[in-house]
């Protein structure tokens, strides 16, 4: 039995249920594929029925505020993917007339789409024979052959790549491609796979070598940069507090935030009041400080660790406008804010 056999065998058994699995449509599976994106299934799920239920078409979808889209995309993380989205969207309406490239090469131009996705749509959608290549069919692939090739490389890339499409079955690379992706998820699994029951356990160079912990190989990443986020968090006697837009470039552009003094290093009361009465908020108010937590709470990014304190600023009015702090809930934030609106509960 070939490879591709065994896989599509395997899939017909213990093949998922997911909403995108029950359509064709390059709107639903492009969609899907941007949301899964660096997101476990079971956390992209909810997101996934979420935007379909609030925007059913592209159009509806490139008819909408960025800011309501950042909001049903608050707690994903990686808010380009949702900023790209809306970006593509919009091309896709006004430049597609509402539909989407019908083949690899031109699905690539789209905004936020990669080899993985172009081929995932390219294949599941027209049936082109474009092979996948995500986390799984990395992991897949170096355990079978026994390929100790780092995957995060150019070189890696292209040898694994070029052997996922040689394994391609031209006849339904949509099926093909789910196979292996699942495959890869779910018996070929990062951590304790389950060997002894795996339908290539006697022809895996892995399994054979005793190599399964060890591949695939991935190169070290740098090491993520700390930073120390002061946050204010004014309280004002007719409830309100000041949210920012971000507007730099960065991982939480367009999200909201409150006041920010950031710090060399960790801060504590008696330093952050001289720092703190420097700030163009501060100067000419008076205010009641105090530290919300003791202990920093470290929010870990994949290229930096943000070590963050919650400062509140008690204050009879606010020195620049507010909103009132019943509406925080409506602004789109990242998800270190969000979790502290909960616990703060205001």
């Amino acid at each position: 039995m070939t490879i591709t056999k065994t896989l599509t065998s395997w899939y017909s058994i213990n093949k998922r249920n997911f909403p995108w699995r029950n359509t064709t449509n390059p709107y639903c599976i492009w969609l899907s594929e941007i949301i899964l994106q660096q997101t476990q299934i079971k956390q992209g799920l909810p997101y996934y029925e979420a935007f379909i239920h609030k925007y059913p078409t592209v159009f509806d979808l490139a008819n909408a505020s960025e800011s309501d889209i950042l909001k049903l995309w608050q707690g994903l993380g990686y808010y380009s993917r949702a900023r790209n989205l809306h970006a593509t969207a919009k091309h896709v309406v006004e430049n597609l007339d509402g539909q989407f490239p019908d083949n690899y090469k031109d699905l690539l131009k789209l905004k936020g789409i990669g080899d993985y996705t172009a081929s995932a749509i390219a294949s599941i959608c027209y049936n082109e024979n474009t092979a996948v290549l995500d986390g799984n069919v990395f992991r897949f692939l170096s355990r079978y052959f026994g390929i100790d090739t780092p995957i995060n490389t150019t070189l890696g890339f292209k040898t694994f790549k070029n052997l996922a499409q040689d394994i391609i079955d031209p006849t339904n690379p949509a099926e093909h491609n789910q196979a292996i992706m699942d495959f890869g998820s779910r018996q070929c699994s990062p951590s304790s796979p389950d060997c002894t029951i795996c339908p290539f356990n006697k022809t895996c160079v892995a399994y054979r070598d005793g190599l399964v912990n060890r591949l695939p190989v991935k190169l070290k990443a740098k090491k993520p940069v700390k930073k120390y986020f002061n946050f204010l968090v004014f309280v004002s006697n007719s409830g309100e507090t000041i949210l920012e837009k971000r507007e730099e470039n960065g991982i939480w552009r367009n999200l909201y935030q409150f006041p920010l003094i950031e710090t060399e290093k960790d801060i504590h009361l008696n330093k952050f009041h001289s720092r703190l009465k420097a700030h163009n908020l501060i100067k000419h108010i008076n205010y009641e400080l105090t530290l919300y937590n003791d202990t920093e709470i470290i929010h870990k990014l994949s290229h930096q660790h943000l070590y963050t304190k919650f400062w509140i600023i008690s204050v009879n009015g606010l020195p620049v406008p507010g909103i009132p702090i019943k509406n925080i809930r409506d602004y789109a934030v990242p998800v270190l804010i969000e979790k502290f609106i909960d616990d703060f509960n205001f």
